[in-house]
């Protein structure tokens, strides 16, 4: 019998925020490539004996790609285990197609990216009426371009709730990009390696947010969160949600007129 490959996303970094599915495959792998500099080795401690793991950290595709190749064709249950989810910034289609020429089946379990975990480690919700209602994810041009239309500038001018992955080592950048349409007090959250033991957030402005960076020493595996919305425990008021209004009515709720 032979059993599909099984991408699974880890989470963050707590060992505890891979979801229930994601730690049942891992429990039953017989084989687990995984992406070492990235997941916390706590998740494969309760790996069953005699299973197999392979630190992808220095691998190329190819390389990978003939250890899930080979677990399969021997019959094992395969694990590959990306960091946070595996659709963002996870590499993982390149690696589907591969298994796709192959004739090999697969499926993909989806994991906690570092935005919602810094969002729960900030007890903050990323939209809010009034304010942004909106949240991009995205990464500034390095070694990787992006497509034209979507360098930084251009998604600043939106003025959402804007989540830039993959390049605090840019922090001057980031900032020359997005604070012509931000504004310099607008508030910044640098979030370094969530959910480790050594989990770091800096918070600042557009200001202040590349001296507070360089100062903490952050430089790599970090996300910046620019936007308003961390302006909400500011003391001004708020304006609620409608889901919990009693003058708005919804398939579950009558309005209550006020007399």
């Amino acid at each position: 019998m032979k059993y599909p490959i099984h991408f699974v996303g880890a989470g963050p970094g707590d060992p505890e925020l891979i979801t229930v599915k994601g730690k049942r495959l891992l429990q039953e792998a017989d084989c687990i490539v995984y992406a070492g500099s990235l997941v916390p080795e706590a998740l494969l401690q309760d790996r069953k004996p005699g299973a197999a793991i392979h630190n992808s950290a220095s691998m190329t595709l190819p390389q990978t790609h003939a250890l899930l190749r080979e677990g399969y064709e021997r019959g094992e249950r395969v694990v590959r285990l990306h960091t946070g989810d595996p659709a963002l910034y996870g590499a993982i289609q390149e690696q589907m197609e591969l298994l796709d020429r192959d004739g090999i089946p697969y499926s993909v379990v989806p994991g906690v990216s570092a935005v919602f975990a810094a969002a729960a480690a900030l007890t903050q919700e990323l939209t809010l009426p009034e304010v942004s209602q909106t949240l991009i994810l995205t990464r500034m041009a390095g070694r990787t371009p992006v497509p034209e239309g979507e360098d930084l500038r251009s998604l600043a001018q939106h003025r959402a709730t804007l989540v830039i992955y993959l390049s605090v080592q840019q922090i001057e950048k980031v900032v020359s990009e997005v604070s012509p349409c931000y504004g310099p007090e607008t508030p910044v959250v640098v979030a370094y390696r969530l959910g480790w033991p050594d989990e770091l957030i800096v918070k600042g402005t557009l200001d202040d947010i590349v001296q507070k960076v360089k100062a903490s020493g952050i430089g790599r595996q970090a996300i910046i969160m620019v936007g308003e919305v961390f302006n909400a425990r500011s003391g001004k008021e708020l304006k609620k949600s409608k889901l919990y209004d009693e003058s708005f009515e919804h398939g579950f709720r009558k309005a209550r007129v006020s007399s």
